[in-house]
């Protein structure tokens, strides 16, 4: 790092956001097309809105750490394209390529990177370019910690903490990604959880967790168990308090705001739910 910092020419850290433009097939549930064309603006614009905050984060804690970059935003299935951020050159000298996804999918990190290789061979000057790649930061204290810090922090807005169950709830990929093509994202989510439950444990804090996956669409077979059948499992087993963590959602957005805040805790509540909360994103 105190190399990069010391370069004459200013580096740049290149926010991914490997956003996609569709919500799968609950939007297919809304009759007015109108609506649906309004919930996708409004989602991409917040989306775009809080990267952007994000990468100004991200350029004060580099500054302040004498590490002076340029940070650009760049989307897969949004404005600002990945297309059009690396456009913006500024005398760079090498680029650190930050997804915004904490877990590595070939879905979406994977995505991204082969856009980013396709421009790089088209383009002699960036061809020549020194990049670095960080494929994945789910293991970064930094990052299962604050994770951590959240949880705890909403534990202890309900009225009995001990009764709780920990839900963590992330975007499926379908089983085929993982068994045939080699996605380590199953093991990293794992992974992932295990470790932001270690820091709890650590802190005193042991509990009951478990994962679900939602976002499935088509007919192929996707990671399980399902979102929209854990919490009637769970009713029916007699839990009463349920947190919700979005592990894989940095930033809010429709997953968060309606298909989880809406859709599932009314799924829930019907099951036997009686307290339903939710961590709020990183963000």
């Amino acid at each position: 790092m105190e190399e990069i910092a010391n370069k004459e020419n200013a580096p740049v850290a290149f926010l991914d956001r490997a956003s996609r433009a569709t919500r799968g097939k609950r939007m297919t549930k809304l009759h007015d097309d109108e609506i649906e064309e309004d919930e996708l603006l409004w989602n991409q614009d917040a989306l775009k809105r809080r990267s952007f905050q994000e990468a100004h984060a991200l350029k004060m804690a580099l500054e302040a750490k004498n590490l002076p970059v340029n940070v650009y935003v760049g989307m897969r299935y949004w404005y600002p394209f990945t297309e059009e951020a690396v456009q913006q050159r500024d005398r760079i000298t090498r680029l650190v390529v930050l997804p915004i996804d904490p877990q590595f999918s070939i879905s979406t990190t994977g995505s991204s990177i082969r856009v980013l290789e396709r421009i790089f061979r088209e383009d002699a000057y960036l061809s020549r370019m020194p990049v670095s790649i960080i494929r994945s930061w789910y293991q970064r204290e930094g990052y299962f910690k604050s994770m951590a810090d959240l949880i705890q922090k909403e534990l202890e807005k309900f009225s009995n903490p001990g009764e709780v169950m920990i839900f963590f709830n992330a975007h499926g990929v379908p089983v085929s990604y993982v068994e045939n093509a080699g996605d380590p994202y199953k093991d990293q989510m794992e992974e992932c959880i295990y470790l932001i439950m270690q820091n709890l444990k650590n802190r005193g804090v042991g509990k009951d967790h478990t994962l679900a996956y939602h976002s499935r669409v088509g007919s192929v077979q996707w990671l399980k168990p399902y979102t929209d059948e854990v919490p009637v499992e769970l009713g029916q087993r007699g839990v009463k308090s349920l947190l919700v963590i979005p592990v894989r959602f940095v930033s809010e957005q429709i997953e968060t705001l309606e298909e989880i805040d809406m859709e599932y805790r009314e799924l829930a509540l019907e099951s036997g739910i009686q307290n339903w909360r939710r961590v709020a994103a990183l963000n």
